[in-house]
Formats: structure tokens, C-alpha cells, sequence
């Protein structure tokens, strides 16, 4: 059974429920400074599938997209990739991240979970290469890609 310990959870409101929450779609986020890539996933299949990559550097347009995959999707958890150098140690753009955690936590009233990150865009840049992308054709998939590998990290984990 999951629970609230997988990854770090930030939940101001309580809601997290784990019998909800395991019943539910997903959002993961692959959060950059300039691109977020973002991946969906059912608890019940336990399956990532790359989404949206959100290319802007505004945190208005970013979280207007974000807000239309979160009506669209009706996610009750929402997963961030921890970005953290390969010794584990934190880094500027780990507070970024969290940051950027705690505002979808306080925006959508859904519970946050962090999950470590590092290796995803390499894992994703090896299975862009198997399926045949190669090269500067990445870019425009990497990020949901890494997304997909976050979240998938957190499904292999229940």
C-alpha cells in the first residue's frame, strides 16, 4: 500500500487520502526554468504516458496551461521531479522546484509529492533514441518524457 512517505509530500490542506488518491489519475511534472514537461498516469494501470511539454518561462501562462490539464485530467495527486545533484545534495534550482511544488499545492488544493529526479532525462533521451529520436528532435519531447520517467519511477515505487 502507498503512502505519503514515498517522496516527500507537501500537503497544507490535508487532503491526501491514500484510498482516493490510489483510485486516481496523476499529473507529473518535469518542472525547468524554461520548459515543464508533464506526464499523466493511472494508479489502477500504474502506467506514465508523456502529455505536454509547457515552453514559456511566465509563471502566469504556465500555470494557466497547468490549470486546464488539471480540470481536464481531475488528478488527486499531483508528482514534481526533485531536482538534486548525483550526490543528493541540493542545488538552486531544488528550491526552485519546491517552490514551484508548494504553489500547485496552494493553487489546485491537491497534495504535492516530491520525488527524486536524477537519471530522468537521461532515461528519457535513452528511450527517445530507441524509438528513433535522435539528436535536436528531442528537445521538443524531452521534458514530458523525463516527466514520464519521474512518474513511472513513483509507480514502480508503490
Amino acid at each position: 500500500m502507498a503512502t505519503a512517505t514515498h517522496g516527500q509530500l507537501i500537503d497544507n490542506e490535508n487532503v491526501y487520502d491514500a484510498k482516493v488518491v490510489l483510485a486516481s489519475t496523476v499529473l507529473c511534472f518535469d518542472f525547468g526554468e524554461q520548459r515543464i514537461g508533464v506526464a499523466v498516469g493511472e494508479h489502477l494501470l500504474a502506467t506514465a504516458n508523456p502529455l505536454v511539454t509547457i515552453d514559456n518561462e511566465s509563471n502566469e501562462i504556465r500555470f494557466e496551461a497547468i490549470s486546464k490539464l488539471v480540470k481536464e485530467w481531475q488528478p488527486k495527486l499531483l508528482i514534481v521531479g526533485l531536482p538534486l545533484s548525483l550526490d543528493g545534495a541540493e542545488t538552486s534550482v531544488t528550491q526552485l522546484c519546491k517552490k514551484f511544488a508548494r504553489r500547485l499545492n496552494g493553487r489546485f488544493n491537491l497534495p504535492v509529492m516530491l520525488i527524486d529526479e536524477r537519471y530522468s532525462s537521461v532515461e528519457a533521451s535513452d528511450l527517445l533514441n530507441q524509438s528513433g529520436i535522435k539528436g535536436r528532435a528531442q528537445k521538443e519531447m524531452l521534458d514530458q518524457v523525463a516527466a514520464q520517467t519521474i512518474l513511472q519511477s513513483y509507480f514502480n515505487g508503490l
